[in-house]
């Protein structure tokens, strides 16, 4: 509306101008004047509304055509704007040069308020091409901050836990993730260590960041280092506290020390296990075998949650499919919760109990 308004401000000027220009030539001591006035700035209203708005509507559909990139593309738009209106101004200059009218001025005006404005929106939509186009490119790349309170920074141990990605995926992680650089960089030592399970991991770790990147969660890398703390663990625990952020982690000595310096802690391990289903000793599961296990006649299969189960005297039934066993403990993991069964034997199967029913 602003942008209307003075376009139809800049043409009524014109208008009244013009208006007063047909009067004197008409009659100057007569009425015709205020006439030529009258006539000029009503007609200029008009119009200048009608111009107004169908130039407004074109630059809107340009700018949705375009899209916006970012905020930070607002400095694109001012300089893009300003360049406009030079090249509104400078185009003008002959018209001012060879028309030699009281109404030459209000339409240069106007034509350069056309530019600028064409230029803002412009450069808003495509503010970081433009910028870096110029070579400006290290006034746009500042990294933003991660929203206070909401956001999660994680450290090694979460960075390489399954439950952070599953989180993501459930559309939990709205405030986004902080990855410091510090520890992606010991994560990525640990994908190159001897031991292969936490080298799968340290590995698995990396791949789900980026994962979580595709999958539309914003991802904070912080360049930030806490060269007073030699921990890991202390050095995430200092860098949450200067980021007013919450606190992921799997490890339960980092989560302790975070809640005494009233840090809020997300423990992933605390939380999948409160969260995981409850398998108590004694309940009936129906599982596919599909390998053997390290210790002799074992046999292992899975839940559908992902859950191990490892089956006593078994190894004779690898390969096969909806074996009943029956749960004799569980233990919780880094991987997950680890049930121990035995081979169900004697009385009615799941499958005989629920054709009954």
């Amino acid at each position: 509306m602003i942008f209307v308004e003075v376009f139809r401000l800049l043409l009524v000027i014109a208008g009244t101008i013009a208006g007063n220009a047909v009067g004197n030539d008409i009659g100057r001591h007569s009425t015709a004047p205020v006439i030529g006035i009258t006539l000029g700035a009503l007609i200029s209203y008009l119009v200048g509304g009608i111009i107004g708005r169908l130039i407004d509507r074109g630059l809107r559909g340009a700018v949705v055509q375009l899209r916006s990139i970012s905020a930070g593309s607002v400095f694109a738009g001012s300089v893009v704007g300003t360049t406009g209106l030079l090249l509104g101004l400078v185009a003008g200059l002959p018209v001012v040069a060879l028309v030699h009218s009281s109404i030459d001025y209000p339409l240069v005006a106007a034509f350069a308020w056309v530019l600028c404005a064409a230029g803002v929106r412009i450069g808003v939509a495509k503010g970081q091409e433009i910028v870096r186009a110029a070579g400006m490119s290290h006034l746009l790349d500042r990294p933003a901050q991660p929203p206070p309170g909401t956001a999660l920074l994680v450290d090694s141990s979460a960075v390489m836990d399954r439950h952070l990605m599953v989180l993501g995926r459930s559309g939990l992680l709205i405030g986004g993730v902080v990855v410091p650089r510090f520890v992606v960089d010991e994560v990525r030592t640990l994908s190159h260590s001897p031991d292969p399970v936490t080298s799968r991991r340290a590995h698995r770790g990396l791949e789900a960041v980026e994962a979580l990147r595709a999958d539309g969660v914003d991802i904070w890398m912080n360049e930030d280092e806490v060269p007073e703390l030699e921990n890991t663990g202390d050095r995430a625990i200092a860098l949450t506290h200067r980021l007013h952020v919450r606190l992921a982690t799997c490890s339960t000595e980092v989560a302790a020390r975070a809640e005494e310096q009233d840090i809020d802690v997300v423990d992933l391990r605390r939380l999948a296990a409160e969260l995981s289903p409850d398998h108590p000793p004694g309940e009936h599961l129906v599982v596919d075998l599909v390998k053997e296990g390290r210790q002799p006649r074992q046999a292992v299969g899975y839940l559908p949650e992902g859950d191990m189960v490892v089956v006593n005297d078994a190894s004779h039934l690898v390969g096969r499919g909806g074996i009943e066993v029956v749960v004799s403990s569980t233990r919780q993991t880094s991987q997950g919760q680890l049930l121990f069964a035995q081979l169900f034997e004697g009385g009615p199967s799941l499958v005989q109990r629920a054709g009954t029913g």
